[in-house]
């Protein structure tokens, strides 16, 4: 039996709320970037499937902005934050001021993909911070690779040194929203974990599931 086959509701609940509390982290950060009040959330943690994954992206031929980063240290794996270009853009305008930028033409000014690689800073650094004060595990996050493309590649290649021995990720369902009245703007992405093959004993022990060889 293998460790995912182990995972209970239990256990993906412990996620989510690591989770949330990675989320308050990065909603604080990125208040302080925007210079408004951001609330985030994570309403849920879910095991799937590689092919699940694609489908979350919005399929393999959609054009979607990801944050690709490998997480070092005592459990490592890759992480994976994908925007659809909507999203991307209102960040974008929101943090620059630039509330003209598309991705409709490239190439795309140096000041935007900076912008986007921040975001990514922050949510991805938020995120391995809470996991890594829960589990009691050093982790830490390698510098994030930005790219605008197709989600099957972006994904694909994320993949590529993992599928031989794993097809599962843990989905970290992530919602933000600005707390201003009146507001509606809501942003929703997908954080997705893929801990290493060897990284499942290492980080599941930390979360309590155990007897599983």
């Amino acid at each position: 039996m293998s460790y995912i086959d182990k995972i209970s509701t239990m256990h993906l609940d412990i996620l989510k709320e690591i989770g949330n509390i990675g989320a308050g982290h990065a909603a604080t950060s990125l208040s302080t970037v925007l210079g408004k009040k951001i609330d985030m959330k994570v309403p849920k943690v879910r095991v799937v499937s590689f092919d699940e994954v694609m489908e979350l992206a919005g399929g393999a031929e959609r054009v979607v902005v990801s944050v690709f980063l490998r997480i070092e240290g005592d459990a490592p794996g890759s992480m994976f934050f994908i925007l659809s270009m909507e999203q991307a853009e209102y960040f974008v305008r929101q943090m620059t001021g630039d509330r003209q930028f598309s991705f409709q033409s490239p190439p795309y000014s140096e000041i935007a993909l900076s912008a986007l690689q921040e975001l990514g800073n922050i949510l991805s650094g938020s995120y391995l911070s809470s996991l890594s004060d829960f589990t009691s595990l050093n982790l830490y996050p390698s510098v994030p690779a930005l790219s605008v493309e197709m989600a099957g590649a972006v994904i694909s290649a994320g993949l590529l040194e993992i599928s031989q021995e794993s097809d599962v990720a843990i989905v970290i369902d992530t919602a933000l929203n600005e707390e201003e009245e009146n507001s509606s703007n809501s942003v929703n992405g997908h954080f997705f974990l893929l801990p290493d093959p060897a990284s499942f004993k290492n980080l599941f022990l930390a979360l309590g599931v155990e007897g599983v060889d």
